[in-house]
């Protein structure tokens, strides 16, 4: 069942690959065994039997070699797998058959060939030969080696680099022998197997604990659009060959340091200090209990805050030597100032007090990884940042009492994104309000604060200027899911009339819980004019809010 809707099916699948995209092609071998000799439709699926390859399957040339005894042996007893489940069919049943395929075959006494014997007789250790032993050895296209370099595309996603004598600069001691279903090269040793940085994280013991909290978000999406159906039966399609693309929420939105055609640079710390960093982040996403999930979110964030910053895309680097630039991200959830960059910048890297000084790199499929021995961050850094709420932003505004406002515009350093909020009292002896959404508000400590602008700023000629009067009020909820309020110990602030203030409503003041990436209004500032009738000619209902801001406060490691 030759069909040019099957070629473009592996070209759409090769495109995925090149753009970084996990997908994996997870082959449904038992099935396909059982239509060879009977069916041609597997087959075809895949490149077909090469025309001058010989009469001999690759089996049948690798069997026939004494050298390599001990690879074939591992390929009789290590089984396929299908949807992450372990199949009766072998590698050796595999390539006795018609698919086309490009093997390595490493001689006899340069792999561990029995530790590998050993992993296969359980379905995690056969698991593991698969991907890091037989993968790294096959290849589906049929590939032989020319005086011009190439790469060659093995089943486990890794490019390696051929040459007309060697593959990943391992010796080939007998290349180009063409089989009826493939092509046989004959290495001096096993090719190595290199990490790609998400596998490092995984499966390096040093840092084995970031890759089981990465491991929680992985889940596999079916894409029956590009699998191979041979057909329905009682109203259920059959699959033949079914294509899953691997995802990993986190992964996804730090950088795809599991795409083997990307290049990054990653920093973490080993197991005992990411625990320590761990355990201090951890307490800056406490949700309260009304959430659904609020466990499962503490621990998705405290991930998020400690790689956020830790994954380098060497694309976006001028000089790593002078500073390194982090993976962009949506920083404008964090309340971030309009015009400051998506990402952070970490200068002098290498150098003492640099996020690399001291690190032990290691080299990665595709990039490298580097551990230190302790978070090189500190939260002010990176996740625990000022917050920013605009006063014209006036879709924020959750509440309002006796007062009319519209927003401003006048340009001048001294004022944030050059617009501001006018607000007045709808009479002349009214007390107005207004109360703020505050959003991503973490469990820590910050300054509360209000910038206040002059009212020459409207008029520079204005000679009567009189302070405005007020009091604020915080509003949050405590781990219960229990609204709360402070009211600033009851201070009446008053503003500079001649000169933009800064008013700080709130010292260090607490926050017991998070609401960051959520849309609730439990995290709120009231402004609250406060002049009675007989002050009215000693002060201004009039207020030119520029800006509310939440000012971290200096945490310091414990």
């Amino acid at each position: 069942m030759k069909t040019n809707n099957i070629l473009d099916r592996i070209k759409r699948l090769r495109n995925l690959r090149r753009q970084g995209c996990k997908a994996f092609l997870l082959f449904s071998l038992s099935q396909s065994l059982i239509l060879l000799g009977s069916c041609s439709e597997w087959n075809d699926h895949y490149e077909p039997a090469l025309e001058n390859g010989g009469n001999a399957t690759l089996w049948q040339q690798m069997k026939a070699n004494p050298q390599l005894s001990d690879f074939c042996e591992v390929l009789e007893n290590t089984r396929t797998f299908r949807m992450h489940k372990k199949t009766e069919v072998s590698y050796a049943q595999l390539l006795n058959g018609g698919q086309a395929f490009t093997v390595i075959a490493p001689v006899n006494g340069t792999f561990n060939k029995d530790s590998l014997l050993r992993m296969v007789e359980t379905a995690k250790g056969d698991s593991m030969v698969e991907k890091s032993f037989v993968f790294n050895h096959l290849s589906r296209v049929a590939t032989s080696l020319k005086p011009v370099p190439q790469q060659l595309h093995l089943l486990n996603g890794k490019y390696v680099s051929m040459t007309e004598s060697t593959i990943q600069d391992v010796p080939i001691v007998k290349a180009n022998q063409r089989a009826s279903n493939g092509i046989l090269h004959v290495a001096a040793r096993a090719l190595p197997y290199h990490y790609n940085l998400y596998e490092a994280l995984c499966d390096d013991p040093d840092v084995s604990a970031i890759g089981a909290n990465l491991r929680q978000y992985e889940w596999d999406e079916f894409d029956p659009g590009a699998s191979v159906t041979s057909g329905i039966i009682e109203g259920v399609p059959v699959y033949i060959d079914s294509v899953v693309h691997a995802h990993n929420r986190i992964v996804e939105t730090i950088g795809l340091i599991n795409a083997e055609d990307s290049l990054y640079w990653a920093v973490v710390p080993t197991n005992e200090g990411w625990q320590k960093a761990w355990d201090r982040a951890t307490r800056y996403f406490v949700y309260d209990k009304s959430y659904q999930r609020a466990d499962s979110l503490q621990r998705y964030w405290t991930n998020r805050a400690l790689l956020d910053d830790a994954i380098f895309n060497m694309t976006d680097q001028r000089s790593t030597n002078d500073s390194l630039v982090s993976v962009p991200y949506l920083n404008w959830r964090r309340g971030y100032v309009e015009g400051k960059p998506w990402y952070h910048v970490f200068k002098n890297p290498f150098a003492a007090g640099g996020i690399l000084h001291q690190a032990t790199p290691l080299q990665c499929s595709n990039g490298i990884l580097y551990k230190t021995t302790e978070w090189p961050f500190t939260p002010e850094q990176t996740f625990f940042k000022q917050i920013w709420t605009e006063g014209e932003d006036t879709w924020l505004i959750i509440e309002e009492k006796s007062c009319r406002y519209e927003w401003l515009r006048h340009v001048a350093d001294s004022i944030s994104e050059n617009t501001f909020l006018q607000v007045q009292a709808t009479s002349g002896t009214a007390n107005w309000e207004l109360t703020y959404r505050l959003d991503n508000v973490l469990s820590g400590e910050y300054d509360i604060c209000a910038i206040i602008l002059p009212k020459t700023v409207i008029n520079p000629d204005e000679e009567k200027l009189r302070p405005c009067k007020f009091r604020a009020v915080v509003n949050y909820v405590d781990e219960e899911g229990k609204q709360q309020s402070y009211n600033c110990e009851n201070t009446q602030f008053q503003t500079h009339p001649e000169r933009v203030d800064t008013v700080v409503l709130a010292e260090a003041f607490h926050f017991p819980t998070t609401n960051f990436n959520q849309t609730t209004n439990k995290v709120s500032l009231t402004l609250k004019c406060y002049i009675t009738a007989r002050e009215t000619s000693n002060y201004s209902r009039e207020m030119l809010l520029d800006c509310i801001y939440l000012r971290p406060r200096t945490s310091k490691p414990e």
